[in-house]
């Protein structure tokens, strides 16, 4: 589960706590975090979540916290026992590692403990398992630099083997501070698209978030923000690594907006025209505002011992979306995780307006079952480019908004099961990259 929850399109782009200077070593967060543990192990959902800092009490309550576990125990097995433990640090944020074994299986459960040892995040993180479709002999990965300067980013270059120059992508995130895998508990599906489609013949770069690099300098940022500088100039640093590398066709490099990567993709694109399309996976055609308070509704709707924690996160929610609306707001202000500065920036953008305009070939694929951008999201990308040739539109009856199969209507719990992206899809990708087509 990510600090901002999986249930929900996050917009955290901050760290949520000041720094304090009464911060604490790694090793004195081991035995609280053993302590955690164990509480989970038992069942005591209430005393866990009193150790959470305000955002996590407020995304999971324990209910919630109890969903996620039981959804965990189903598809791992009971828990056995804690078996090790790691630390590691990340400026104000201390990570502290607690290897459990299940009966199916041993993973991680990662726990970040702000400055002064409250728990602002959890994930539960096996190996990973890679999907069937990728064949990682048929490819090689090198570690790179996307941009320069003080907002450098890490990141992962994946090329098929064999003769080049060779097509490629980048991969854009979704909203929140995600690493190049995209990843949200036990699922990578960055990682499997860039396996998939360099088993294909397609090479992938995909990177760490500047939100999640550069979270604490971030925190500290009084002047404005916008999506450019969470997301697009990294994408447009990105493209421009590419074409600078021998391996890879300039000619032929596309961009793959996810999510808020594929709200801003039309924005991506229209700076940068040499590009030789857009990939839209399940962006929202919506305002952020609605969006969130659609999740929201759609969550109280399934109803279930977790509804009613549901109701009082998203009373929370409303008060301080409302701020947007008030003009005595500070365009500094932060509200939902990001600056007022960030929402006005949106609110301007008609992203089916921009898409339009781009001569481009443009894809746009979307999961039926998806509850966090929904087909109302892909009605909005026909509406404004069903009569433009250089567009095709797919749509997948069984996938999520991670494009992962499930059955029924799409729930949180679906997240904290491990699988993989779809191989229908990866191979829609490479056939719409390397010909046009996807038949």
């Amino acid at each position: 589960m990510q600090k901002a929850a999986v249930a929900l399109i996050c917009f955290t782009l901050f760290a949520a706590n000041p720094a304090s200077n009464a911060m604490q070593q790694e090793s004195d967060l081991i035995a609280p975090a053993q302590v955690f543990v164990d509480q989970l192990s038992k069942g005591n959902f209430d005393s866990a979540v009193a150790t959470f800092d305000d955002t996590m009490k407020a995304v999971s309550p324990p209910a919630k916290l109890k969903a996620v576990w039981d959804a965990l125990v189903k598809q791992a097995g009971g828990f056995k026992a804690r078996m090790g433990v790691r630390t590691e640090r990340a400026g104000q944020y201390r990570f502290v590692f607690v290897l459990c074994q299940f009966e199916n299986e041993s993973l991680e459960i990662k726990l970040v403990y702000d400055s002064i040892g409250r728990i602002a995040g959890i994930g539960f993180v096996p190996s990973y398992k890679a999907p069937s479709y990728a064949r990682p002999e048929a490819f090689t990965e090198t570690d790179v630099h996307v941009g320069s300067g003080e907002w450098v980013l890490p990141g992962t270059l994946t090329v098929p083997k064999g003769t080049g120059p060779v097509p490629a992508l980048v991969l854009v995130h979704g909203s929140g501070a995600n690493d190049r895998n995209e990843s949200i508990g036990p699922l990578h599906p960055f990682q499997d698209i860039a396996w998939g489609l360099a088993t294909h013949g397609v090479a992938v770069l995909r990177y760490d978030k500047r939100t999640k690099v550069y979270q604490q300098k971030l925190a500290s940022f009084k002047g404005s923000f916008s999506v450019k500088e969470e997301t697009i100039d990294d994408a447009l640093a990105a493209v421009e690594l590419l074409r600078h590398t021998p391996e890879i066709d300039p000619k032929r490099i596309f961009v793959l907006g996810h999510s808020l990567g594929g709200m801003v993709g039309p924005r991506i694109a229209a700076q940068d025209p040499r590009l030789a399309g857009l990939i839209i996976l399940a962006g929202n055609t919506r305002g952020l505002e609605q969006l969130m308070l659609a999740q929201f509704d759609y969550l109280i709707s399934l109803g279930g011992p977790q509804a009613e924690a549901t109701k009082t996160s998203f009373e929370k929610i409303k008060e301080q979306l409302a701020k947007l609306h008030d003009p005595n707001t500070p365009s500094t202000q932060v509200i939902v995780g990001a600056p007022l500065t960030y929402w006005k920036d949106m609110d301007a953008y008609n992203p089916g307006e921009v898409a339009a305009s781009l001569k481009m070939p443009i894809l746009v694929l979307q999961g039926e079952r998806d509850y966090q951008v929904t087909l109302s999201d892909f009605a909005g990308w026909k509406k404004s480019l069903g009569g433009h040739s250089n567009v095709k539109f797919k749509t997948y009856p069984k996938l999520n908004h991670v494009l992962m199969e499930g059955e029924g209507k799409s729930t949180p719990d679906e997240y904290a099961i491990p699988g993989n992206v779809a191989a229908y899809v990866i191979d829609d990708i490479a056939r719409w990259v390397k010909s046009g087509s996807m038949s």
